[in-house]
C-alpha cells in the first residue's frame, strides 16, 4: 500500500507542475474537469450523481468556468440564485423522487468542490501567480506531511480523538511550522522572481501558515462527511490515495484562502 501511494503521491505531483506551470486553458479546463469528477464523487455519496440534480450542478460548474474565461455572467448573485431556484424547481416538479438532502448536496457541491477549487486558477492568473499559486499545495500537501512526520514520531495528544484520532495536537503544530519554514524557503529562493521584500516573504509564510489551519479545517470537513455516511473513502481513482475528494480535501479550503489573501496583503 505504501509502494503504491508513494507512486501514485509522485505521479500527482508531477502532474500538477505540468498544470499549473503551463497555466491559462489548460489549468482552466483541467480544474473543471477535476471539479466535476470531484462533485460525481460527492453526489455518489448522497446516491444523486446521475441524477437530474446532480445534471444541474454540473452544467452550473461548467458555465462557472467557462465564465471565468469569458466574463459573460454580469451578476454572479443572479447565477447563483438562478441555479438554486432551478434545482428547486426540479425538487418540487418531480417530488417526491428527491430528499430535500439531496437537492441541498446539489448546490453545496457546485462551491464546495467546482468554485472552492477554481481559486487554483485564479490564484495562477493573478500577478505573480505562477508563483503564488504553489502555497495553495504548500500549506495543503506540504502541511499535512510535515504533520504526519512530526505526529508519528512525536504524536501523544489526539487533536479530534473521535473524527480522526490519528491526528494530534504535536502533528499540527509540527505541519504550521513546517509550512511556515517551506514557504519562506521557496519565497527565498524565488526572491527576485516574485520581487518580494523580507518582509513580504514573512507575510507570505503568515499567509501560508493561515492556510495551513484552514487546510485540516478542510481535511477534518471531508472525513466528517464521509464518518457521517459511513464510506472510507470518496473514490479509487487514485490508487492508495482513493477518490478526488480524499487528495484534495484541502487544497479545497486553502484554494480560495490563498487567493483572496494574496490579492489583498500581497
Amino acid at each position: 500500500m505504501f509502494k503504491t501511494r508513494l507512486i501514485s503521491g509522485i505521479v500527482l505531483v508531477a502532474a500538477a507542475l505540468v498544470l499549473i506551470i503551463t497555466g491559462g486553458e489548460v489549468l482552466l479546463a483541467s480544474t473543471c474537469v477535476i471539479s466535476l469528477i470531484g462533485m460525481y464523487e460527492l453526489y455518489r455519496v448522497f446516491q444523486m450523481e446521475r441524477s437530474a440534480a446532480a445534471c444541474i450542478g454540473y452544467l452550473a460548474a461548467v458555465i462557472f468556468y467557462a465564465d471565468l474565461y469569458f466574463a459573460w455572467i454580469p451578476d454572479k448573485m443572479v447565477y447563483v440564485i438562478g441555479v438554486l431556484i432551478l434545482l428547486l424547481a426540479v425538487y418540487v416538479l418531480s417530488y417526491p423522487k428527491y430528499h430535500a438532502s439531496q437537492v441541498m448536496a446539489a448546490f453545496f457541491g457546485i462551491f464546495y468542490v467546482a468554485v472552492m477549487l477554481s481559486c487554483i486558477y485564479q490564484t495562477r492568473v493573478m500577478e505573480n501567480g505562477a508563483y503564488v499559486v504553489w502555497l495553495i499545495f504548500l500549506c495543503s500537501w506540504g502541511c499535512d506531511t510535515c504533520a504526519y512526520c512530526v505526529g508519528v514520531k512525536f504524536g501523544k495528544h489526539k487533536m479530534s480523538p473521535v473524527l480522526s484520532p490519528k491526528k494530534s495536537v504535536e502533528g499540527a503544530a509540527g505541519g504550521l511550522a513546517g509550512t511556515f519554514l517551506l514557504t519562506v524557503l521557496y519565497a527565498s529562493v524565488f526572491r527576485k522572481q516574485m520581487d518580494v521584500t523580507s518582509a513580504q516573504i514573512v507575510l507570505l509564510a503568515v499567509i501560508s501558515t493561515i492556510g495551513g489551519v484552514i487546510s485540516m479545517i478542510g481535511d477534518l470537513a471531508a472525513s466528517a462527511i464521509k464518518r457521517n455516511y459511513e464510506i472510507k473513502d470518496y473514490g479509487t481513482l487514485i490508487p492508495g490515495h482513493g477518490g478526488i475528494l480524499d487528495r484534495f480535501d484541502s487544497v479545497i479550503f486553502t484554494a480560495p484562502v490563498i487567493y483572496y489573501l494574496a490579492e489583498y496583503l500581497v
